[in-house]
């Protein structure tokens, strides 16, 4: 008879506001005598961790419990190999059981008074003593458990950048950033602290946040403390960008509204309704990062089996940063450098500056499941770096995002999404519900084009992606990839109401050089520009697929390839429409080249018009037949697919 293995129980410590570092941590509460109980901090526990495995005395699992409260962090809290657990003996940082811990990088505000600017309006004001003498500044504020916004201007729609000194509208290529414009006279002056006054540019895909440097008011001129990335174009129309301004002190009126004089230290904060100065919770950000998980890959020395469970992240602060796409450049709260088999289950994370959660070099099995991620500086989860990897100890992959709620987006960022993939395969992004971003739900990809890449065989299934894009920037897809990625697949996701400013509001958007990627048993539908979208790429299939009430057409095929090569298969997808095209060209004319193959389809216009197909770039027009005698659909049919409530197809869930 085999003899039954014993487990070993854990060994289990104990945290809480009421605790003392003092203590040994092994009691859920004070004793009576008020002599021993749990420990004040997660640092200390770590500690008490630490000390155990230096003795040797790892033999089981270690689970920190962590009691309901705010636990308001002095430093970033900090892991590196020596945190390690093993398979057997995983170390755990969990909340105590039926209670919301909270984990806060920020610092309470208080202090406040009632007083009237200008003899009219009402406002709260503290002095914080740290601005005043320059220690300390912050950019955001969270009143009783709600993000709040420094005054803007204008306080609906935009501004419009007048000309550019030196540049001429159209010689002006997409990377001909600029460090200074000419504003229409009276919508920039010289307010007080004008150099903590933010230009807000929005124009293609991005916006480019940037203090002013100085302002010439004869002569109308903003100069801004960074170069642009991009023109200051209005996508690729002739003319200029829109903008706004944001943190003026005289802008200050509306309610929700906020604003830190950085010479005087005053805090100004005007209430909503029903709040009360004698009862307000607020709470401003100090730390950018809430943990910092740091092993040394280059080394082996990895950081393992370790894991964060049912814990509430709050309140990280945001730096300057351009990037070029997707808020790629900003960091997230928790971050993960030289980290596998580590787990971030169940948690929240909101009210925070930049992403959520960030794994970056060299990680590998990080599992990020169940989570809810809400009221985001920049988006939700990202994943791998913007740069191939050279070694192969520098490699991230193997990860699983899955289960995750992500919403409200893009809060400082607008041009966040919600899950980024850069340069990283094997990765499995499934069973996720997104919405409430300002551009792409979930973006895969770093290549432009067809160089090379590391993202490949990632799979993407089972999200639930709507609301996307909200009419604020361009070239989005509720899925987006980009590059080479042989074993990618896109399949069984849902994706709806994805709207933008000028163009591109697409579903599933293959972008620049996306090759060999399988799109199946997807749903599509309401989208502003096309339900699928491919700029450009090589040997992809999209199959099975229904692709339905799409605005701007259900298909749009930009840019083909050249033979030996096919641009993507179309096979068996059910295409609905409402008198808008099938299939939209786009600016080079690619029906009559024969780069793609389509066949073995189910159209219909509910309308009852005839179906149509259409070249963009010439406003050539296929009916049905014309479009068979290209080559395409000899065996797709036209037939009701008899879908139920149609006619509720903007349903919001």
């Amino acid at each position: 008879m085999r003899e039954k293995k014993i487990e070993a129980a854990p060994t289990v410590f104990y945290v809480s506001p009421d605790g003392c570092d003092e203590w040994s941590g092994r009691l859920p509460k004070p004793n009576e005598n008020k002599t021993d109980g749990p420990f004040a901090t997660i640092a200390r526990a770590q500690k008490a961790i630490r000390e155990i495995k230096g003795r040797g005395n790892l033999s089981g699992p270690i689970i920190v419990k962590i009691r309901e409260g705010i636990y308001w962090l002095n430093e970033t809290l900090l892991f590196t190999p020596e945190d390690s657990g093993t398979e057997k003996s995983p170390i755990v940082y969990q909340a105590y059981e039926g209670e919301k811990p909270i984990i806060s990088g920020g610092c309470p505000i208080s202090g406040w008074k009632e007083e009237k600017v200008d003899d009219k309006l009402t406002v709260w004001v503290t002095e914080i003593p740290e601005v005043k003498e320059g220690k300390w500044y912050f950019k955001q504020l969270f009143v009783n458990g709600g993000r709040r916004f420094r005054p803007r201007l204008p306080k609906d729609g935009f501004f419009w950048i007048k000309d550019v000194p030196g540049k001429k509208l159209e010689e002006l290529s997409l990377f001909d950033g600029c460090e200074s414009f000419k504003c229409s006279h009276g919508d920039v002056k010289q307010w007080r602290n004008i150099n903590d006054v933010e230009v807000v540019v929005l124009h293609y895909w991005v916006e480019e946040r940037i203090p002013i440097k100085s302002f010439d008011e004869k002569n109308d001129i903003v100069e801004l403390s960074m170069k642009t990335i991009f023109a200051l174009r209005d996508d690729f129309i002739p003319r200029f960008a829109r903008y706004y301004l944001e943190n003026i002190f005289e802008a200050l009126r509306e309610s929700g509204e906020w604003y830190l004089d950085r010479a005087s230290g005053q805090l100004y904060y005007v209430p909503l309704p029903g709040e009360k100065v004698d009862a307000v919770r607020a709470v401003a950000p100090k730390l950018k990062y809430l943990i910092k998980v740091l092993g040394e890959p280059e080394r082996g020395r990895y950081v393992e089996h370790l894991t964060f469970k049912g814990l509430t992240f709050q309140h990280t602060e945001w730096e300057y940063s351009l990037s070029p796409q997707a808020a790629q450049k900003v960091n997230g709260a928790i971050y993960f450098k030289g980290a596998r088999f580590c787990i971030i289950e169940g948690c929240r994370i909101e009210h925070v500056g930049g992403y959520g959660i960030e794994v970056g070099r060299g990680c590998g099995r990080i599992f990020i499941r169940n989570n809810f991620l809400s009221d985001l500086g920049a988006g939700g989860i990202k994943v791998g770096e913007p740069n191939i990897p050279m070694k192969a100890h520098d490699e991230t992959g193997y990860n699983i995002v899955s289960d995750n709620y992500i919403s409200g987006g893009g809060q400082v960022f607008h041009s966040a999404v919600a899950i980024w993939i850069g340069q990283s395969g094997h990765n499995e992004i499934t069973h996720n519900t997104i919405h409430d971003f300002y551009y792409t739900g979930i973006s895969v990809g770093w290549t432009w084009g067809y160089d090379p890449t590391s993202a490949r065989s990632n799979i993407i299934e089972f999200n639930h992606v709507y609301n996307i894009g909200r009419g604020l920037l361009s070239d989005m897809g509720g899925i987006y990839t980009l590059g080479v990625q042989p074993g990618t697949v896109i399949r069984v996701n849902l994706i709806h109401d994805v709207d933008c400013y000028g163009y591109g509001g697409w579903g599933i958007y293959l972008d620049e050089g996306s090759s060999h990627i399988l799109v199946e048993n997807n749903i599509v539908y309401n989208t502003q520009s096309g339900g699928f979208h491919q700029h450009y790429g090589r040997e992809n299939i999209i199959r099975n697929n229904i692709f339905a009430l799409n605005r701007g057409g259900q298909v749009i095929f930009s840019k083909g390839e050249n033979p030996p090569y096919t641009a993507f298969t179309f096979e068996r997808n059910i295409v609905l429409t409402d008198g808008k095209p099938i299939f939209v060209g786009g600016y080079a004319e690619e029906f009559l080249k024969h780069n793609f193959r389509s066949n073995l389809n189910l159209f219909y216009d509910v309308s009852g018009k005839p179906l149509i197909f259409i070249e963009n770039s010439t406003g050539r027009k296929y009916d049905i037949k014309e479009w068979r005698n290209l080559g395409y659909d000899t065996y797709s049919i036209t037939a009701d697919p008899k879908f139920k409530n149609i006619e509720n197809i903007t349903l919001h869930y």
